[in-house]
C-alpha cells in the first residue's frame, strides 16, 4: 500500500507540472490554431536562464527574469515571425510547420550552450524529502503540486474573469465575429504566446529539480509528454489538459513504480505509456475527453 500511494503522490506531482505544459499547448491553438511544437524548446530556455543566472541573482529573480524572457520570446515569435502577414487563421497549418524550425534553431543554440552538463536550478527544495503519513516524498513534489495549483487556478480566473479571457474565448469561437465586434485579435493571440512561454519556464523549474539529476539539453523533450495530455482532453479545453496531465502523469508514475511486474511489456514501456493511453483514448473518443463535435482535430 505505501508504494502505490508513493506512486500516486508521485503521479499527482507529475501531472500538476504537465498540466502547466499542456495548457500553453491549448492555449496558443485556442488563440491562433497552431500547435506550436517549438514549446519543449522555450521549456528549455526557461529552466537555462534560470540555471544560469540563479547564483547572481537568487533563485527567486532568476526564476522571474526567465518566465519573463521565455514569455517575452513566445510572444517575439508569434508576432514577428508567424504573425508576419497578419493573424490569418486560415495559414495556422504552415505556421505550426514554422515552429518546428524556430524548434530546431532554439534547441540547437541550447544544446550547445549546455553541452553535456547537467545545470542546478538553485531551487529551495534541493533534495530534502518529507514524511505525509506511511508515504516519504520529495519537498520538490510538493512544491510541483502546490506552485502549479495555485498558477492553474490563476490561469482559469483569467479566463473567466478578464477582458482578455473573454476575447480569447470569442476569438476561438468565430475569429470573423470577434473581429468584427472589435476584439484585437494580434494582442490577444500575442499575449496567449506569452502567457504560454511563461508557463513552460515555469514548468522547467519542477521537471528539472529533485529526484531528476538537473537540466540537461533532453530536459525540454519531456514536453512532449504533455502533447498527449492536451489531445487527449480536446485540444481547445483547457479543462480537458489539465484531466488529461494528471491521467498521463499517474500513468507514467505507476508503470514506472510496477516496472517489475509489466516486464512483460519491455523495459522502456514506461517512455511510451503516454502514448498509449493517448491513442486507446481517441478510439473511443476521437475529439479527446472534453471535446465536441465542433472541435478542431490535428
Amino acid at each position: 500500500m505505501t508504494t502505490f500511494l508513493d506512486n500516486v503522490f508521485n503521479g499527482l506531482a507529475l501531472g500538476a507540472v504537465y498540466a502547466l505544459v499542456a495548457l500553453g499547448f491549448v492555449i496558443i491553438f485556442k488563440a491562433s490554431g497552431v500547435m506550436n511544437f517549438a514549446h519543449g524548446s522555450l521549456l528549455l530556455l526557461g529552466g537555462y536562464l534560470t540555471a544560469v543566472l540563479h547564483d547572481d541573482l537568487g533563485f527567486a529573480a532568476a526564476l522571474a527574469v526567465a518566465v519573463l524572457v521565455t514569455a517575452a520570446v513566445a510572444g517575439a515569435v508569434d508576432r514577428f515571425l508567424l504573425q508576419a502577414g497578419g493573424p490569418d487563421p486560415h495559414t495556422a497549418h504552415v505556421q505550426t510547420i514554422v515552429t518546428i524550425g524556430v524548434d530546431i534553431l532554439i534547441l540547437t543554440d541550447l544544446s550547445r550552450r549546455i553541452g553535456g552538463d547537467l545545470l542546478s536550478l538553485g531551487d529551495p527544495w534541493g533534495d530534502s524529502v518529507s514524511g505525509l503519513g506511511p508515504v516519504t516524498v520529495a519537498d520538490s513534489r510538493i512544491a510541483a503540486i502546490v506552485v502549479s495549483t495555485l498558477v492553474i487556478a490563476g490561469v482559469f480566473a483569467l479566463f473567466r474573469y478578464t477582458s482578455w479571457g473573454l476575447s480569447l474565448r470569442a476569438s476561438a469561437e468565430d475569429v470573423e465575429a470577434a473581429s468584427l465586434m472589435g476584439v484585437r485579435l494580434v494582442r490577444v493571440r500575442t499575449l496567449a504566446w506569452c502567457l504560454a512561454g511563461a508557463l513552460a519556464a515555469l514548468a522547467a523549474v519542477f521537471l528539472a529539480a529533485f529526484p531528476a539529476p538537473g537540466l540537461e539539453r533532453t530536459t525540454g523533450q519531456i514536453a512532449l509528454k504533455a502533447f498527449p495530455a492536451a489531445i487527449l482532453g480536446g485540444m481547445a479545453s483547457p479543462p480537458g489538459a489539465l484531466a488529461g496531465s494528471l491521467l498521463i502523469g499517474m500513468t507514467e508514475a505507476l508503470v514506472a513504480g510496477y516496472q517489475s511486474d509489466l516486464h512483460v511489456l519491455g523495459e522502456g514501456f514506461g517512455d511510451v505509456a503516454p502514448y498509449a493511453v493517448m491513442v486507446l483514448v481517441l478510439l473511443v473518443r476521437p475529439t479527446g475527453l472534453f471535446g465536441g463535435k465542433a472541435a478542431v482535430r490535428v
